[in-house]
Order: C-alpha cells, then sequence, then structure tokens
C-alpha cells in the first residue's frame, strides 16, 4: 500500500510538470510547435495513466499498445499535424469556456431571499448564458465599440481648434508657404474609429505648381515599390530653381519628405508657444518627442491629472492629384529620404462604403467589430486596421450577402480567412495586390495571433471578453 501511494504521488508530480510544460510550450516553440507537444505529451500521459493500472488490467500490453499509436502521431506528415493544430487546441479551449459559461451560471442563480432590483440585475446577467453569436456581436458593438457622441464632439473640437491655430500660425510667419486649407482627416470623420476618440490627423495640403511637378508612380520609380512615389522637378531648362517654394526641399532633382517633415517640424513643433496655446484653449498641449512624425498630445486641463487616454493629433502633409495622395511619413518610407506613401486608405474607405451603400451592407460594422477586437487583445494588437479593411473587400468580391442578419457569419469568415492569410505569411492588398500588408510582422506576432484566432474558430466568444 505504501508503494502504490508513492507511485501515485509520483504520477500526479509528473502530471504537473506536463501540464507545466503545455501551459508555456507556446511562447517557446510557437502554434504549430505547442499543438505537436500538446498530441505527444497527451499520448505519454495516457500511458502512463493506463500503465499504472496494469496490476488491475489483464489487458494493459492492448492498452499500452493503443497509447503508443497515439503517440505515432507526432511522426505524421507536416499537413496532418498542421491539421491537427485546431482540432487539439479548439478542443480544450472550447471545454474551459463552456465551463467557464456553466459556473457563471451556477453562480449568478437567484435566491428566492434577495430584494426585487437585485433579482432584475442577474436575471440580465443570466441571460449572457444564452445569447447567440448574433446578439453577443451586436451587444459588443453597443458596449464596446461605437464611441459616445459626446466624446467625438469633444475630440473633433480639439482638434479644430489646434488646426485653426497652427494655420493662423504659419500665416503669420511664413506668409510665402504655398499651402491649401488645413483640414481634419481619419477614422474619427469616417466614423471607423472604435473603442475611444483618441486619436485625428491634420491633413496640411502643399500646393505645387503643375508645370514644375511630376507625381511619379513607385513601379515606375528605381525603388519599384507601388506605394513609394516620387516627386520629380521637370522644366528646369525653361523654369530654373528658385521659382518653386518647394524647390530649397529638393535632393537629387525631387521633392524630399523628409525634409518637408523637417521644415514643419522647426516651423511649428519647436517654434509655437505651446503653453500660450494650452491657456487660450484651457488644455494641455505639448509636441510628442521622440518620434518620426508630427505629432501632439492633448489633455483638458480638468483631466490633465485624470486618468482618462490623452488625444493625440498627427500633423500630416500631403499631396494630392486627382485620386491620388500623398503623405510625408518617413517612418513607412525610409531609408528612402525622396520617396513619398502612397495612401490607400482614401480609395479602401469610399470603396467599403460604397458596397454598403448598394446593398445596406454591414462591412464597416464588421471592420469596426474587428479592430475594436484587435485593439483590446493583446495578441491581436499589432494588427492594423489595412489588412482588416482589406480582408472584407476581398472576401466582399465572393461572398454577395452582407446583410445585418449574417454579421455572425461574416465574422467568423474573416476569422478563418485571416488564419490562412498568416499561414501563409501573405495578405495582398486590394487595389495594390503586389503589396503584402502582412509584411512587417514578425515571426512571433503571428504565432501569438495565429494561437489566439485558432481558438477562436471552436468559440469566437472568446474575442468578445
Amino acid at each position: 500500500m505504501s508503494f502504490q501511494g508513492s507511485r501515485k504521488r509520483g504520477e500526479e508530480g509528473i502530471a504537473v510538470v506536463i501540464d507545466f510544460l503545455l501551459a508555456n510550450a507556446r511562447l517557446v516553440l510557437g502554434v504549430g510547435g505547442a499543438a505537436l507537444l500538446g498530441i505527444a505529451t497527451l499520448a505519454v500521459k495516457r500511458l502512463i495513466e493506463r500503465a499504472g493500472r496494469a496490476a488491475e488490467d489483464e489487458k494493459v500490453e492492448q492498452k499500452v499498445a493503443e497509447s503508443w499509436e497515439e503517440l505515432s502521431l507526432v511522426s505524421a506528415s507536416p499537413t496532418l499535424i498542421k491539421k491537427g493544430i485546431e482540432g487539439v487546441v479548439m478542443k480544450h479551449v472550447s471545454k474551459a469556456t463552456k465551463q467557464h459559461k456553466a459556473d457563471l451560471c451556477e453562480n449568478l442563480e437567484v435566491s428566492p431571499l434577495e430584494v426585487q432590483p437585485n433579482l432584475e440585475a442577474k436575471s440580465k446577467r443570466l441571460q449572457l448564458c444564452v445569447l447567440t453569436l448574433q446578439e453577443r456581436l451586436q451587444q459588443y458593438y453597443s458596449s464596446r465599440v461605437v464611441l459616445a457622441p459626446q466624446e467625438v464632439k469633444r475630440t473633433q473640437s480639439l482638434a479644430l481648434d489646434i488646426c485653426s491655430e497652427i494655420q493662423g500660425f504659419l500665416h503669420s510667419r511664413h506668409p510665402d508657404m504655398p499651402l491649401g486649407e488645413m483640414n481634419l482627416g481619419g477614422s474619427l470623420l469616417d466614423d471607423l474609429q472604435v473603442v475611444c476618440a483618441d486619436h485625428v490627423c491634420l491633413l496640411v495640403p502643399l500646393q505645387l505648381e503643375p508645370s514644375l511637378w511630376r507625381l511619379i508612380p513607385g513601379e515606375e520609380t528605381l525603388l519599384t515599390h507601388p506605394l513609394h512615389w516620387m516627386v520629380r522637378r521637370v522644366n528646369l531648362e525653361y523654369f530654373p530653381r528658385g521659382r518653386s517654394y518647394w524647390d530649397r526641399y529638393l535632393v537629387g532633382g525631387y521633392l524630399s519628405s523628409e525634409a518637408v517633415v523637417s521644415l514643419f517640424s522647426k516651423a511649428v513643433m519647436e517654434t509655437v508657444n505651446w503653453p500660450s496655446v494650452s491657456s487660450t484653449l484651457d488644455c494641455l498641449v505639448r509636441p510628442v518627442l521622440g518620434v518620426s512624425d508630427l505629432r501632439l498630445e492633448i489633455r483638458p486641463e480638468s483631466e490633465a491629472l485624470s486618468s482618462d487616454r490623452p488625444i493625440f493629433i498627427s500633423m500630416l502633409p500631403v499631396l494630392r492629384e486627382g485620386d491620388v495622395v500623398l503623405t510625408a511619413q518617413p517612418e513607412l518610407t525610409s531609408p528612402w529620404v525622396n520617396a513619398w506613401h502612397l495612401s490607400l486608405y482614401p480609395w479602401e474607405t469610399q470603396r467599403l462604403a460604397q458596397l454598403d451603400t448598394a446593398d445596406d451592407g454591414c462591412r464597416r460594422l464588421t471592420l469596426k467589430i474587428l479592430k475594436a477586437v484587435c485593439k483590446l487583445s493583446p495578441p491581436l494588437r499589432p494588427l492594423e486596421a489595412a489588412p482588416l479593411a482589406n480582408l472584407i473587400l476581398h472576401l466582399s468580391d465572393t461572398e454577395d450577402d452582407w446583410s445585418k442578419n449574417s454579421l455572425d457569419v461574416r465574422l467568423q469568415q474573416c476569422i478563418t480567412q485571416l488564419i490562412g492569410h498568416l499561414e501563409q505569411g501573405a495578405l495582398h492588398s486590394y487595389f495594390k495586390p503586389a503589396v503584402n500588408l502582412l509584411s512587417s510582422l514578425s515571426e512571433d506576432q503571428v504565432d501569438q495571433m495565429g494561437f489566439m484566432l485558432y481558438c477562436a474558430v471552436s468559440d469566437p466568444e472568446i474575442l468578445l471578453i
């Protein structure tokens, strides 16, 4: 009896070690390695359990053989292993999620001795246990995704005040600088910002003489990158350097985006009397230091010491020609000092709006939910809005039903397709197929995203926690 007790304690110790390895394997081995280790470990645990009952079971040899057959899964082909990842992960996550829901429902059972207000509150909480995915998505959108109108109005009002201050300052200090009317842009103005209204773009349009400048598509430059355009100075034989204000920012015959950003950094960020602006607008305004872009941080004075998030305004020099919008963003075009970034955001936003208007669809709604999920989930946070928008645009080419009643189905399709793109390591731009929108992700980030999304295939509600 003493020997049997010590053997059981030993088995329990092995089980603890195995569980610890499984819990931490994903951090070291990634999604595929963790799933592979899970298959092997599961088989070994069953082998130990069945071997421990050898004295009580006459068919132990047959059961040990079965366990070794399970262990042989480890040497399966890579294709079978990849397919097995989903089953292993989804089985355990689904079981844990169902147990969590069961515990929630059990803990929320209403006592007949409680007062009526508590009964009503707990009754509403009990409904969460029986909501469909469609209902959960609608609830998640209204409670976590959509912005409060007063919050949007406050952010836009502060941004417009800053816009007026900067434009007035530039007109007084640099009256010869040819600039268009500054305006606000970005997801907040397009009703695509989620969770909180904490950032907005201040677009600063540069005015170029059409006869002196030419915008060259990225495919026609030596860079051959579809998103890296260049702005060439032309007709120098007829209009020598100095005829255009922007000639002073030429580098190698091209208008340098880096030089333009440096201009506004010195003329605005380092020169404006921000304490004076702060007192005028009754808010704390200061440039963000140590970043490559032109960014301001704003905090209302009454909330300067509170835990509320600050508002960030990104000042963005832009060039427009027809439907082409080029932005000066050295952080995206580095190390090429002459390259301008072709912004696909206006095309993507316009296309989504057109499709939704045509069939009263839920594409933009789906995009906002996915953006909120990624923003609130640390493993998915590196996934930006552009890949999600392009994912929905690609899916719109193959799926016709985008009614609001199909929101849950479309969201699940997006999750499945996103897993496929992460496995391939590529999600091509809808308008520029040569551009891979996942190229900036590291292998570790892809592994963490893949693991999270594999879990969501079995139970999408884990993304809504």
